[in-house]
């Protein structure tokens, strides 16, 4: 049986409220593609990205690309940017992606990290922070 984490499934399941024609991007997919292969497994459009491309292939289209110097064509077209547990000194590079992308912003913090305001909180079963909205 496929083991995963409470969270990505209770993140995932919010993800999938979502209309299918939605395109999402995942920011530092790292080692656990449980949200991204379930979204496509589910026909939503898929990217993930990272700053190095790990050695799995996780049958999503990936990206290598670094948010702090983004490759703004990877983001355009897409509607929802999420990253799950990010470094907290990469949310404002993912904030300004999303206003130059026009995509909304989800973040699952790390703990009790939080930056700045937090934006818009939305208790899912797990609290996932709404930082831009277009």
């Amino acid at each position: 049986m496929e083991r995963h984490n409470c969270i990505e499934e209770t993140v995932f399941r919010y993800l999938m409220k979502y209309p299918k024609n939605i395109r999402f991007v995942e920011v530092g997919i790292g080692k656990n593609p449980y949200i991204a292969q379930n979204l496509k497994k589910y026909g939503y459009r898929i990217k993930a990205t990272d700053i190095k491309r790990k050695s799995e292939e996780y049958g999503v289209e990936f990206t290598e690309d670094d948010i702090f110097d983004p490759d703004l064509n990877i983001y355009s077209g897409s509607d929802v940017i999420y990253s799950v547990r990010p470094g907290i000194e990469m949310v404002p590079a993912l904030i300004s992606t999303a206003k130059k992308s026009g995509c909304e912003l989800i973040v699952y913090h790390l703990g009790d990290e939080v930056y700045k305001d937090g934006g818009r909180v939305t208790d899912c079963g797990v609290i996932l922070h709404r930082y831009y909205i277009p």
